[in-house]
């Protein structure tokens, strides 16, 4: 049985590429001709280092809001947003999620809106209780005290 090759079967056990993405990062966000984008992307290198450099930066925000993630109330979702904002302005698949993200934040913020006293309630007792846990882990010397019983 013979089959035809085409452009996903020449890598041979390998991963494939779509025809239309350079640089593994997906298909690029149209930009207007003759702006300093349109300038950017046609010169290789610089394209492509300035699409890694857009996806760092969303990373960075994207990972302090997860990281924020441990505290309650919407503290994590202002960096989220920020690092999908920086993605959606280099990326299409990106441009969709923060679409929805978007409209999922401003739901949560109407909530908070519509019941302040529970949002704030929830917001300072969460506050309260991490500076408890980070008090205790510092004044209990809790990390070194695991460490000790990891090393054995």
């Amino acid at each position: 049985m013979t089959r035809s090759l085409d452009a996903q079967d020449t890598h041979a056990g390998g991963a494939t590429r779509c025809p239309d993405c350079s640089d593994g990062l997906g298909k690029p966000r149209p930009v207007e001709p003759g702006s300093w984008r349109d300038r950017v992307r046609h010169k290789p290198g610089l394209a492509t280092a300035y699409r890694v450099a857009v996806f760092f930066a969303g990373l960075l925000f994207v990972l302090l809001g997860l990281a924020l993630t441990v505290l309650p109330g919407p503290l994590t979702i202002p960096p989220i947003l920020v690092g999908l904002w920086v993605w959606s302005t280099e990326f299409e698949w990106a441009r969709r999620f923060f679409v929805a993200f978007r409209r999922k934040a401003r739901d949560a913020w109407q909530h908070a809106k519509q019941h302040p006293v529970s949002s704030a309630a929830v917001t300072v007792g969460g506050l309260a209780a991490a500076g408890v846990v980070f008090w205790a882990v510092g004044h209990y010397e809790l990390v070194d005290r695991a460490l000790a019983v990891v090393r054995g």
